[in-house]
């Protein structure tokens, strides 16, 4: 056996490769960053010339995977949770057009938050779409699913969601790779006319998408990924998804309590099982980690003999991700005590890295903004969101990747003055743009803050797609190049800084201030390899 220490990240990353990848393409976002950094390390990237470039956002990661996969290549879409709905108009539609080459779109989803702006859960959208969808349970079926959701995809001709939760992709375990090593494919396009979704090819494909739901649901109920176990004298029916499966069974293990338990790790819903279940009626607990889209699911499916319950019953926290501990307590199972965490423990709140340079930016806009103490600053999605804790406490909002220029743009409108945006480089280019633009074409009195450390810094230090190119970007967006202003962030600059802020600040139109230093963890890395 070929045996590797992997996370599921990466688990992912090398059954797609073994699959025969042809591309992947993705914007960072934790947790699925490592997948897409993994492949890009990988030695058969550079042998085969496995495309591994980062994109400018979801949605442009999701059309040109759509792109290679119309070219009969097999090609893979990692983003996390939220990235859903930026990719969201082409992602729905690929399910109109389907698909040539196997594609596979992998939600990495973020119960909990852990470093995420909400909970929300990918199935969703696969549901939504009428597509299927793969969710394993460990790092072995993440590394083993990559093969069967290409070939799915294929097969049925629609993209294939491989839904990933933090728990999952962020631990490691010992996965066998010893499969097989596929060489990248190439499959002529069947059907090009299904392609352009004029409203009269689009009608038509939309009845071939409803036809395909009976083949995925063959092919869900026969999975070898959904397992029914029937145990003699169990009263309890458990359905366990992904995940939660193996909280269950670790539960189940140490009470030697008696359940019937269906795994459910590929989507729809198998209703084979779920006849069985309706047949045995009695209690019937749903375990999910995200949002109780199953639950919801059976509530509709089950007849009234199946009490059916989880998280919108209360037996679960509604909120916040599965642990093997709240699994145990909603079974009625007192788990073994482990390590309690400490008392004693203060707080440690995230901060901004010392000799950041978007330190130095909010200092200088905290001593401007005194001035004004009806404006507002708006913040973005980044590491410089922490300007909107203590010490500096200086942002007003945080919404989603590019929110800032356009909500300072509206409360401009609105009459807030001043109405100043603080964006990183990284998500200027990934959603922010489009919002200068409609500033610039009014001439919108807002102050733009673009403040560009030269990389993708939150996710670990990935290439930022405008470096070099944001002054140009900003002039030809609309933004006057005498108001599209550059500073070097530190403190000897301090005077020259708030000068500027003041300048822009009170300049009746649009304008830019870009900050511009290297952020200090690559800075670090960049000098160890000298």
């Amino acid at each position: 056996m070929d045996k590797k220490l992997l996370l599921g990240d990466e688990a992912l990353a090398l059954g797609a490769i073994h699959a025969g990848l042809s591309g992947v393409y993705a914007y960072p976002g934790t947790p699925s960053t490592e997948i897409t950094e993994f492949i890009q390390a990988h030695p058969l990237t550079q042998e085969r010339g496995i495309h591994s470039r980062w994109c400018t956002n979801e949605k442009t990661a999701m059309e040109a995977a759509l792109g290679m996969s119309y070219a009969g290549k097999r090609a893979l879409v990692c983003m996390k949770h939220v990235g859903m709905n930026v990719c969201a108009d082409a992602f729905v539609n690929a399910a109109m057009t389907g698909v040539n080459g196997g594609l596979v779109v992998v939600a990495a989803d973020d119960p909990s938050m852990h470093s995420s702006q909400n909970e929300q859960d990918s199935r969703f959208y696969a549901d939504f779409a009428m597509v299927p969808v793969f969710e394993p349970s460990n790092q072995q079926e993440v590394y083993d699913m990559m093969e069967d959701a290409f070939a799915f995809s294929e097969k049925v001709g629609l993209p294939v969601v491989m839904r990933m939760v933090t728990r999952l992709a962020h631990s490691r375990a010992s996965v066998d790779v010893s499969g097989g090593r596929h060489e990248p494919n190439s499959l002529c396009p069947s059907n090009e006319r299904g392609w352009v979704l004029l409203p009269a090819i689009a009608r038509a494909q939309y009845l071939k998408l409803i036809e395909k739901q009976k083949q995925m649901q063959a092919s869900s109920e026969s999975s070898s990924y959904n397992e029914w176990t029937e145990t003699e004298g169990a009263s309890l029916q458990i359905v366990a998804c992904g995940i939660a499966y193996n909280y269950v069974k670790e539960a189940l293990a140490v009470s030697g309590k008696k359940a019937n338990i269906l795994k459910l790790s590929q989507y729809p819903l198998p209703e084979k099982q779920l006849a069985r279940i309706n047949e045995l009626g009695g209690q019937v607990m749903v375990f999910e980690d995200g949002q109780p889209v199953v639950e919801r699911q059976l509530k509709g499916l089950l007849s009234d003999a199946c009490q059916v319950q989880g998280r919108l019953t209360g037996h679960l926290p509604r909120t916040g991700e599965l642990t093997p501990d709240n699994v145990a307590a909603a079974l009625g199972v007192q788990m073994p005590e482990g390590f309690a965490p400490s008392a004693v423990l203060a707080a440690r709140p995230p901060q901004l890295c010392p000799g950041c340079g978007h330190r130095d930016v909010y200092t200088a806009l905290n001593k401007v903004m005194e001035d004004y103490p009806e404006g507002r600053v708006f913040g973005d999605i980044g590491c410089y969101t922490l300007g909107a804790l203590p010490p500096f406490k200086s942002l007003a909002s945080c919404v989603d990747m590019g929110a800032s220029i356009t909500m300072a743009k509206g409360a401009a409108d609105a009459g807030v003055f001043p109405a100043v945006a603080v964006i990183g480089d990284s998500t200027f280019t990934h959603s922010g743009m489009t919002g200068l633009l409609d500033a610039a074409n009014e001439n919108t009195p807002i102050t733009v803050i673009l403040s560009d450390n030269l990389t993708t810094a939150m996710t670990g230090g990935q290439d930022s797609a405008g470096t070099s190119k944001f002054e140009a970007i900003c002039v030809a967006l609309g933004v006057p190049a005498e108001h599209v202003r550059v500073v070097v962030p530190i403190p000897a600059n301090m005077e020259e800084i708030t000068r500027i802020l003041r300048e822009e600040i009170n300049y009746k139109g649009v304008s830019v201030i870009i900050p511009r230093r290297e952020c200090m963890q690559t800075l670090r890395r960049h000098k160890a390899k000298k």
